[in-house]
């Protein structure tokens, strides 16, 4: 018989937080969940809403009638944290961006607790160790990089997961801005659109981050979610959605002088989603050589989960 991980998961009402949540429930893990005492969203500026349209008190109802665990903390309570930590084998952060560099306070309280199994930084994007990214997008790479750093000096066991382009962000409206379906009359595209990206779900990548949580194969090395039917090219993926839609689309194409003078004059989210999209679709920070050593590709450890490809996930906006 299998021994029980304990999984605890902080931020677990966010974007991906959710989905690692219910991931980690339906493979029959003891589910934790940290919350603050006041568990009502405090106002911030998102990215895309409309793919996580459930709101922080309609979660913690079904975490809780689903048998996760909250625990009350919060970063900022050390002793809080210290708890919630010895409760449990494994620590995933879901923090989102604004709070990558309040994961010192995870660490320290990790060091004292002194019993975790496995930690996961809030990465779930690219490789943070491998890429060409621009600002506004670079800086928040370096801090998950330096939280690596830390992570390894301090002598934690860690694994680190890198999903590349959730399909909330990228696939929903094609990488176009300001709206949240496909287009169908003309379509954007960065660069020539001849550059691989690989896309997932959310709701897959809270699948393979629970799969790696109990998998002594991951220890300390860094999984790669790039599906084989899911790492595509931008024109691939609009040929998809036009043999969908039975029309061709327009195809405009963009230079990258021109989407880097857009990215520096536009202001959140749209700067950040274009860099997102330049990453990927211009500089390529998908397409790399595995190292054995350090890394691990997910679809080949992993061959019985049945993950959402590209062409499924858009048949929802036909």
């Amino acid at each position: 018989m299998a021994v029980e991980t304990k999984i605890l998961i902080l931020g677990p009402t966010g974007a991906i937080g959710r989905h690692i949540v219910w991931a980690s429930v339906k493979a029959g893990h003891p589910t934790y969940a940290l919350v603050r005492k006041n568990a009502a969203a405090l106002p911030k500026p998102t990215l895309i809403t409309a793919a996580n349209p459930d709101s922080k008190e309609q979660l913690l109802d079904s975490y809780q009638k689903s048998g996760v665990t909250l625990l009350e903390g919060d970063l900022n309570d050390h002793e809080s944290l210290v708890k919630a930590i010895k409760q449990v084998d494994v620590v995933i952060c879901a923090a989102g961006r604004l709070l990558i560099e309040d994961q010192v306070k995870i660490i320290e309280a990790i060091k004292e607790a002194g019993n975790v199994k496995r930690f996961f930084p809030s990465e779930f994007g690219l490789d943070v160790d491998r890429h060409d990214a621009v600002e506004p997008v670079r800086q928040v790479f370096e801090e998950k990089a330096r939280i690596r750093r830390l992570v390894e000096e301090a002598g934690i066991p860690y694994t680190y997961l890198c999903c590349h382009a959730f399909t909330g962000y990228f696939m929903r409206n094609l990488s176009q801005l300001d709206t949240t379906v496909p287009p169908r009359d003309k379509v954007y595209i960065q660069g020539d659109g001849n550059v691989k990206g690989a896309y997932v779900t959310e709701a897959d990548v809270g699948t393979y981050t629970i799969k790696a949580a109990a998998d002594p194969r991951t220890l300390n090395k860094a999984v790669h979610i790039r599906l084989p039917e899911n790492y595509l090219t931008f024109n691939d993926v609009v040929s998809l959605w036009e043999k969908k839609i039975g029309k061709n689309l327009e195809r405009i194409y963009v230079p990258e002088e021109k989407i880097l003078e857009e990215i520096k004059a536009s202001s959140f989210p749209n700067n950040y989603l274009l860099a997102l999209y330049h990453s990927q679709q211009i500089k390529g920070d998908a397409v790399y050589e595995i190292d054995p050593a350090k890394d691990v590709e997910a679809y080949e450890f992993y061959p019985d989960v049945k993950y959402t490809t590209v062409d499924e996930y858009l048949n929802q906006f036909v």
